[in-house]
């Protein structure tokens, strides 16, 4: 908690949604990987140039959501940790365009490869394998966010 004008305690997160929005953010392991968040604990979630992405970041995501940590451009891509969004959105330098905070929660033992998310049917509507879909932060329904927890203990 933090105290206001008025000396009064407030929390500093809102109060617990009735829902939670999962995610997929992506990262170049080169530019920003999981052990560099796991070292810093927190980054703002910079450079996000694609309209959709940087909406999704400025209208949709929000304080407490999870999201999954994913290495791309490798020979290997694969989803990798853990983080939460843990800031509201705020406008970059040039303000069209959005950022975030992201907190770093845990790096999965076992990742889990684009191939592994694409050989499995029940990840057949999930944007990630979609074919042609490069979007850097992207919604994941519930049910795959669960499953993909469970594929990487």
């Amino acid at each position: 908690p933090v105290a206001n004008a008025e000396s009064v305690m407030v929390p500093r997160f809102p109060a617990a949604r009735k829902t939670m929005n999962h995610w997929l953010i992506k990262s170049e392991p080169k530019e920003y990987s999981i052990d560099d968040l796991k070292r810093d604990k927190k980054i703002g979630w910079t450079g996000v140039r694609n309209y959709q992405a940087r909406n999704f970041i400025k209208d949709k995501m929000k304080i407490g959501d999870l999201a999954l940590f994913y290495h791309s451009s490798i020979k290997e891509p694969a989803i990798v940790g853990l983080v939460k969004i843990c800031s509201r959105s705020y406008p970059e330098k040039d303000r069209s365009w959005a950022a975030i905070d992201v907190c770093f929660i845990k790096k999965f033992k076992k990742t889990l490869t684009i191939k592994q998310l694409k050989s499995n049917k029940s990840f057949k509507n999930m944007l990630a394998v979609k074919k042609g879909c490069r979007l850097s932060v992207q919604p994941v329904l519930r049910k795959d966010f669960q499953v993909i927890l469970k594929l990487t203990k």
